[in-house]
């Protein structure tokens, strides 16, 4: 076996449907989009609120560039923490009603800081099966002992604390980015206080969409805790980038001091945290945005009833229709293109073998006309 053998490797992902293209957009994020000089009518990303290009963001964006410059020159922890980063971590600890907050350039940066800053050799992490792809890699790379569980059962959490070692960190997703489904956390915060455990509660799809004025799935749930490193990613709802920790002021000062993804590298641009200021100053006031991702989730859920494929239940604005075969997944979603429509086909090792489905990510810049679109093409492929 060659290590110069990619052209093979290539080759077998084809053969299995697996191999992913790019697709070039010439236009900004939201519900339209141009793809090789078609217009389609897009579900394919995670602006949920539809700030990506929201006047105010936009503005918040073009000033702080003007103020600040378009790069922080540094690390945090040298000389790259500037003013809007100071005010924007203020800000997000507010919001969240949690003692402090922390700001990465990225969710996977920030995971790859907190797991290994929690548990290392000797202790143990325990995972969902379904945890994002950034949970799993910082888990291995924290040198603890990882157990990962059947996803969402509490009995094997609790079994997996009970015989666990070390410091214990339980780590999640607070709502699984393909399935749809919130964590159960009132029942992991339970295991975790009588196992003396940490919870690592990963809110990527959460943040901005579920909890009183967004506050994420904490919110949602009426939880508090000092057991709780919450995550809040900033590219999805907040249509922004980035994304911070927030917890227990000295945990975050831990995270701060040992996370290796925050210490040694470049801090964001602190035009982009003006521009999140402004992104979370909407979100707080979004509650009619989010009452319209609730009339979307339920307007494709009744059409859905009669489609040869199941949509998995699910409360937020990520909605799955399993489909099961690799190559099946890939026909619907060619099949939605030629009708105008965007609906990408997620396939392994994204998703368990045989569960290939169409992620269809709601937006409250879609109008009833577009799900009415929507809607119809999806029957019109089931019926073919």
């Amino acid at each position: 076996m060659s290590a110069l053998d990619f052209r093979a490797r290539l080759a077998a992902l084809a053969e299995q449907d697996l191999l992913r293209t790019r697709a070039v957009l010439d236009a900004p994020c939201g519900p339209h989009a141009e793809v090789d000089g078609q217009r389609l009518l897009s579900f394919a990303g995670n602006d949920y609120l539809g700030l990506a290009a929201h006047p105010e963001v936009v503005e918040a964006l073009r000033e702080g560039a003007a103020r600040w410059g378009v790069g922080a020159g540094a690390s945090h922890l040298v000389s790259g923490h500037q003013r809007p980063h100071e005010e924007l971590e203020q800000a997000f600890a507010r919001f969240t009603g949690l003692p402090r907050a922390l700001f990465f350039s990225t969710g996977y940066m920030a995971n790859l800081a907190v797991l290994p800053a929690l548990a290392g050799r000797g202790d143990t992490v325990i995972a969902d099966r379904l945890n994002h792809a950034s949970l799993v890699d910082a888990a291995l790379l924290s040198r603890a002992t990882v157990r990962r569980v059947p996803h969402v059962d509490l009995t094997a959490f609790e079994r997996a604390l009970a015989s666990a070692d070390g410091r214990k960190v339980v780590v999640v997703d607070g709502v699984f980015s393909m399935d749809g489904d919130l964590a159960p956390l009132p029942g992991l915060l339970a295991l975790c206080e009588r196992h003396d455990a940490l919870l690592v509660v990963d809110d990527a799809h959460g943040f901005g969409v579920l909890g009183a004025q967004g506050r994420g799935v904490l919110s949602h749930f009426g939880l508090a805790s000092p057991r709780i490193v919450y995550v809040g990613t900033l590219g999805k709802a907040a249509g922004v980038a980035g994304a911070f920790v927030a917890g227990d002021a000295d945990a975050i000062e831990w995270l701060m001091q040992t996370g290796r993804s925050y210490r040694y590298t470049t801090a964001a641009p602190p035009a982009l945290a003006c521009a999140l200021q402004a992104s979370l100053r909407l979100i707080e006031v979004g509650d009619a945005l989010r009452a319209r991702l609730a009339g979307h989730r339920a307007q494709l859920a009744a059409a859905a009833a009669t489609l040869r494929w199941p949509l998995l239940p699910s409360d937020t604005a990520i909605q799955p229709v399993v489909v099961g075969g690799n190559a099946d997944a890939l026909a619907l979603s060619a099949a939605l293109r030629r009708r105008g429509l965007w609906v990408p086909a997620i396939r392994p090792p994204t998703v368990p073998a045989g569960s290939a489905r169409l992620r269809i990510s709601l937006s409250a810049a879609h109008t009833g006309t577009d799900l009415d679109a929507l809607c119809s093409a999806l029957q019109e492929a089931s019926d073919d």
